[in-house]
């Protein structure tokens, strides 16, 4: 799996103006919880760009005080002006511990109905789930090639093993819908056959 290192240093200084000295040297406040301890941190904006700005599932190898430990991003937040990435939570991993996480959501195959003059509309691009660390994975895959036209598959037809979906399961994930053309042609069959 995709994992960047961050290299932060701890934070000792808490408030309002020791975190807007921070931002204004474009560094970005953090917080690693879920392990032994709180740990409050800080490292530069740009660290956190592969992060933050990807579809992907990635993993966080934040280094910070000597010690190095592995994370998941939890919670962003952004300013309401200037939309710069202002505080980060990150959620540490633990071996025994179940974490949940959005994964992206990888629809595979040709849908026959597709393939027949349909169009392929797509609902839902990541699903949550509940699992150990060491379940996790960059995305889970899931075969549409089946897909018929005027069908869909719903959250509950997903198959992750080891996981445990938190999605309504009846929330439809991909369709396959009529497209116009196809519709007219059909209804000019029909007027055909009269």
């Amino acid at each position: 799996m995709k994992t960047i290192t961050i290299e932060g240093q701890l934070r000792t200084e808490t408030g309002k103006k020791a975190t807007r000295q921070l931002r204004s040297e474009e560094k970005v406040p953090g917080v690693i919880y879920g392990g032994a301890q709180e740990v409050n941190f800080v490292a530069p904006a740009r660290a956190f760009k592969s992060l933050v700005y990807t579809p992907e599932f990635i993993l966080a190898e934040v280094k910070v005080d000597g010690k190095s430990y592995r994370c998941i991003l939890k919670d962003l937040q952004f300013d309401k002006v200037s939309d710069e990435l202002i505080h980060v939570d990150l959620l540490e991993l633990v071996e025994d511990k179940k974490v949940i996480a959005s994964l992206p959501l990888h629809l595979t195959g040709s849908p026959i109905g597709v393939k027949e003059g349909g169009k392929l509309i797509t609902k839902i691009k990541s699903l949550k789930v509940k699992t150990l660390p060491k379940y996790l994975r960059e995305s889970i895959e899931m075969d549409i090639s089946t897909l018929g036209l005027n069908e869909n598959v719903r959250v509950e037809d997903v198959k992750a093993d080891n996981m445990e979906i938190l999605n309504s399961p009846r929330i439809p994930i991909a369709s396959i819908v009529m497209t116009r053309q196809l519709k007219q042609e059909e209804a000019a069959a029909e007027k055909g056959k009269k």
